[in-house]
């Protein structure tokens, strides 16, 4: 081995069919423009292997067809110099094609492959985020006919050097007035600032100039709908409903017993899994995946360490495992379903299908929604039942306690549930703020110490006599 100022000249032994005493030289350097190794073969070396076993130089004139060392550097400053020719030639024909050529749709593309590899989002918002950017004529996930592909249907096709603000403008007006909230034209105003942004990375190599989606206007939307949320008696009502069967279809036949009996195991553990919904505060994925193992019956606390995110296995949302305690509520739930005849073994799932495996998500929530449907409660969405959760846990917890117990990535989300709350334990000092200073006897004074002592339905009652 030789070092030379443009590379490293190296000597390798020929293998395959060619014979063992055939030598090659091979260069070595570092390209230029990235830093990558490169490495070639030149030519068949004019060595031979000598008394020593090692390679000698060959007796008498060098054939045409080989190497010896003074040729191989010269041999070796040619290819590196047509390397680096080819590699500028190349560098600037992509340049040239991704300022004028490459469309939005070869972007989105690679962003979403950059969304997955580097940054690993999770399986249920790369499914989002492909809906977004489909392609026309994509089926839809469920039921018949293709996605509307709006974005790539406007503007997949245009290279993305060339797509401007009011390109942009055009397809948020485009989805408002397909019905579109605020709200869903902000999310993909979102999308579109995190594609060009990538596509202005050096990294990307699109070598953008600008972000026309970071010029546009942010749509205003409503702030958060108020939190609605369960009460216990409801929760208990909800459980009871889901484990009597009331909430299932009747039928004109008679089903089998075997049929019988496994619909009462499912309405019994369905039961009892809104239960657990509403006193631990697991997201749904969480709990299709829960596992015996992770439940710390010492310990009172189950592990939250893993959830379903478009049928894919991941992490929490948090990116790490949870302790969640088990108030003797839930606790007697997991008991109950811990006497059940099969699948109660560490690796077995706490809520299962007929065959041990873990429950659909969607299947469940449909499941919910009947339930909740025939039991009279509110039109609450399967989530707030989590919500019920944090509403009843802030009132007896810190928010850093009910933050780490639900997985929150900040205090801010966990303060939503403080509101409520604080008003509701403000309602007597704003009672003493209106009183004012009269006459013992006064009417309006005896009358507010008499709702002091009432209960709220007692209230609107005395309330509605003495407006009459």
């Amino acid at each position: 081995m030789a070092s030379a100022r443009t590379g490293t000249l190296v000597v390798e032994r020929a293998r395959g069919r060619a014979r063992d005493d055939e030598f090659f030289y091979v260069g070595k350097w570092r390209a230029s423009l990235d830093g990558r190794q490169m490495k070639r073969r030149l030519g068949p070396a004019w060595l031979a292997i000598g008394e020593d076993g090692k390679p000698h130089l060959r007796r008498g004139r060098v054939k045409p067809d080989f190497l010896d060392r003074r040729r191989a550097y010269a041999r070796m400053a040619e290819v590196i110099a047509q390397c680096e020719d080819e590699d500028a030639r190349r560098e600037e024909i992509d340049a040239a094609r991704k300022r004028a050529g490459w469309t939005f749709g070869a972007l989105a593309e690679a962003w979403l492959d950059h969304a997955e590899r580097v940054r690993r989002l999770k399986p249920s918002t790369m499914r989002d985020l492909r809906s977004i950017l489909a392609r026309p004529g994509v089926s839809k996930r469920r039921g018949a006919g293709a996605v509307k592909a709006r974005l790539m249907t406007m503007l997949g096709d245009v290279p993305a050097a060339s797509i401007v603000v009011d390109d942009i403008e055009d397809y948020f007006r485009l989805l408002a007035d397909d019905g579109a909230s605020p709200r869903t034209v902000n999310r993909h105003r979102e999308v579109l600032r995190a594609i060009f942004n990538y596509g202005c990375s050096t990294t990307s190599g699109f070598e953008l100039e600008n972000n026309p989606a970071a010029l546009t206007d942010l749509r205003r939307q409503d702030g958060p709908r108020p939190l609605e949320v369960f009460s216990v008696e409801q929760v208990e009502h909800l459980a009871r409903s889901a484990a009597d069967g009331s909430w299932r279809a009747a039928v004109d036949w008679m089903r089998a017993e075997e049929t019988v009996a496994q619909m009462r195991r499912e309405d019994e553990q369905l039961g009892e899994l809104l239960r657990i919904a509403c006193y631990c505060g697991l997201r749904r994925g969480e709990l299709v995946l829960l596992q015996w193992d992770d439940v710390r019956w010492l310990d009172r606390v189950i592990v939250v360490r893993r959830a379903l995110s478009d049928g894919v296995e991941v992490l929490p949302k948090s990116g790490r495992a949870r302790y969640v305690p088990l108030a003797d509520q839930a606790l007697a739930a997991l008991e109950h379903l811990s006497r059940r005849g099969d699948f109660t073994h560490g690796d077995d799932y706490v809520f299962v299908n007929a065959i041990g495996g873990h429950l659909d998500p969607s299947a469940l929530r449909r499941r919910y929604v009947r339930v909740r449907d025939a039991a009279g409660l509110p039109p609450l969405r399967f989530h707030d039942l989590r919500h019920t959760a944090g509403s009843l846990l802030v009132r007896h917890m810190d928010p850093a306690s009910v933050k780490d117990i639900l997985g929150h990535a900040d205090l801010a989300t966990t303060e939503r549930y403080l509101h409520a709350q604080r008003a509701s334990l403000l309602a007597d000092a704003a009672t003493r703020a209106f009183i004012t200073a009269a006459a013992p006897n006064d009417p309006q004074e005896q009358l507010v110490a008499a709702l002091k002592r009432l209960a709220p339905e007692e209230r609107l009652a005395l309330l509605d006599r003495a407006s009459a």
